[in-house]
């Protein structure tokens, strides 16, 4: 099959004036487009087609701007489309799971290659003219590299890859050999909590969670049964299930090594022998 029939067949819904979704990936990644008076800011670049950036001119008439939640190839591979791009720090953590991907598409053809990356922080906005994105720190769960995007005027929270529906993945994906060995997933899954915690504190400012995987929005009573997951899993009670049922994440070489975690409406996918290091531990 051509890479572009799933990796590059973008639709768009507008869910909110001057707010759209561009999905792909048999509908289970999404892309933001977020409008304002003066410059609309694309969220993301998907694996890099080379296709993204003339279809989301199709739905604007305001200059572009480009970031990205995180710094992973589904997120930043179309990064070498644009001249420059805000990336989260830790992007240097990350930067092997993009430029060193072997993923669908030649990401060193694009046009430009060697784009500038300018360094987003916790506490930066991103001004689009009467609509200014706040920028929310995160610590190391999904990743390495990631902040939250917070849309105060719309009452949207833009969270990445880092809360999600279906599962948020937590097992160590940077490509990076210093970080691999550095992993812990006890730290891990207390950052995951503490950023689970942050989205909660800043609920009153946001009606919806805007996550890039597997549907949005989303409501805000995942991050209870998130929360509780974290707990279960600490004091032995969680459920572990060693099937997937994740047809991407099954293409894995390390799938097999895998499991599944499930709480209410929430699920972690993490390496079983690694959360069995913490399981029945305590927090």
């Amino acid at each position: 099959m051509n890479p572009l029939e799933i990796f590059a067949a973008y639709t768009a819904y507008q869910i909110r004036p001057g707010t759209w979704v561009i999905n792909f990936m048999s509908g289970s990644q999404n892309i933001y487009l977020l409008e304002g008076e003066d410059k609309a800011l694309l969220l993301d670049t998907g694996y890099g087609s080379g296709t993204l950036r003339a279809f989301a001119e199709s739905l604007t008439d305001k200059p572009l701007i480009c970031a990205n939640t995180h710094f992973h190839p589904d997120h930043a591979g179309g990064n070498g489309e644009f001249e420059e791009v805000l990336i989260p720090r830790g992007h240097e953590i990350d930067d092997h799971s993009v430029t060193k991907n072997t993923g669908p598409f030649d990401i060193t053809a694009l046009p430009f290659p060697n784009y500038k990356r300018l360094t987003l922080e916790a506490g930066d906005t991103i001004e689009l003219g009467n609509r200014s994105i706040e920028l929310l720190d995160v610590q190391p769960a999904h990743c390495n590299s990631a902040l939250f995007f917070l849309d105060r005027r719309e009452r949207m929270l833009f969270c990445g890859d880092e809360m999600e529906a279906a599962q948020v993945i937590l097992f160590e994906n940077s490509r990076n050999e210093a970080a691999a060995k550095s992993y812990d997933i006890k730290e891990r899954l207390l950052n995951f909590k503490a950023n689970t915690e942050l989205l909660q504190a800043y609920a009153d400012h946001y009606d919806y969670l805007m996550p890039n995987h597997n549907g949005a929005p989303i409501d805000k009573s995942y991050l209870e049964d998130y929360l509780q997951l974290v707990e279960k899993i600490f004091d032995g009670t969680a459920r572990i299930e060693d099937k997937l049922n994740h047809r991407f994440i099954e293409m894995d070489p390390r799938s097999a090594s895998f499991c599944r975690i499930r709480q209410g409406k929430g699920s972690i996918i993490v390496v079983k022998e690694e959360v069995l290091k913490v399981y029945g531990t305590g927090n």
